[in-house]
């Protein structure tokens, strides 16, 4: 499944603007994206929120992922 990359994640991901992931939920695409981006491991601890199909989900990485879903990965924005 294509999953677009935005900011500093891309930078972890050698540029990419996107990257092709297997896995049925949310956690499972995360476990890949690390295999084959171990860079990716600071930003994931910063914190990453996952847009499905244009919700936003922040901690439900049990959420599943349909096959043909739109999928977003963001850098948290910190703030208070």
């Amino acid at each position: 499944m294509k999953v677009e990359l935005s900011g500093i994640l891309r930078g972890a991901a050698r540029g990419a603007s996107f990257v092709e992931l297997e896995g049925k939920t949310i956690r499972e695409l995360m476990d890949h994206l690390l295999l084959l981006y171990p860079d990716m491991a600071g930003p994931m601890d910063e914190g990453i929120a996952v847009a499905i199909n244009g919700e936003i989900f922040r901690d439900g990485w049990n959420q599943p992922v349909p096959e043909d879903a739109e999928v977003f990965l963001l850098p948290r924005i910190q703030g208070g």
